[in-house]
């Protein structure tokens, strides 16, 4: 029997740790990829006006105006200011088919895919919303199960994204203090 020399010790040791973190990389692998096929992926309707959808109801009889102008018959109530300089309504909104979002390529999307289109200018927050860390996403975050995401247009207006000034909660209080006791 001969001995086996230090550095072919440490050579097995290295091949064998490379083996075991292979095996678990691909076990971790199966694991994510079967659970997450078991994830059903939706999103919450946009908000619509009432009455408003379908917009062919309306623009199906209408003759196609492109100009740039302050709208006086209907949609009054929008104001326009998302680079409000650059932009018009059929910008996103597709002329032909008023039920239908305009992608820059020309592709038609539904209301229900907006995401798609506020990706095209806003890519890295589009980015952040698709990981999760963007928006709001509630139900499951792993395993089986249904999983809500909130389009763009549930928190931010689409003609006006700014979000409006919200009055800050108070600051947490500390453990020690204690805040139910009656004041002397």
């Amino acid at each position: 029997m001969s001995q086996i020399s230090f550095s072919e010790r440490e050579g097995y040791r290295t091949t064998m740790r490379a083996f075991y973190a292979a095996v678990t990389s691909l076990f971790l692998l199966f694991f994510f990829a079967f659970s997450a096929m078991s994830v059903v992926e939706e999103y919450m309707p946009p908000p619509m006006t009432e009455g408003m959808f379908p917009c062919s109801n309306c623009h199906a009889t209408m003759e196609v105006n492109r100009r740039k102008r302050v709208l006086k018959e209907e949609h009054t109530d929008i104001k326009l200011h998302h680079a409000e300089s650059m932009r018009w309504c059929l910008d996103c909104h597709d002329a032909k088919n008023r039920d239908k979002l305009r992608l820059y390529n020309g592709d038609l999307i539904s209301f229900t895919e907006s995401y798609r289109l506020c990706g095209e200018c806003h890519g890295f927050v589009y980015k952040d919303w698709k990981a999760g860390s963007h928006g709001k996403r509630v139900g499951y975050f792993a395993g089986s199960g249904k999983r809500i995401n909130y389009l763009c247009a549930n928190c931010h207006n689409p003609h006006d994204p700014k979000f409006k000034p919200l009055k800050p909660e108070p600051p947490p209080y500390r453990p020690e203090e204690n805040h139910d006791a009656q004041s002397k």
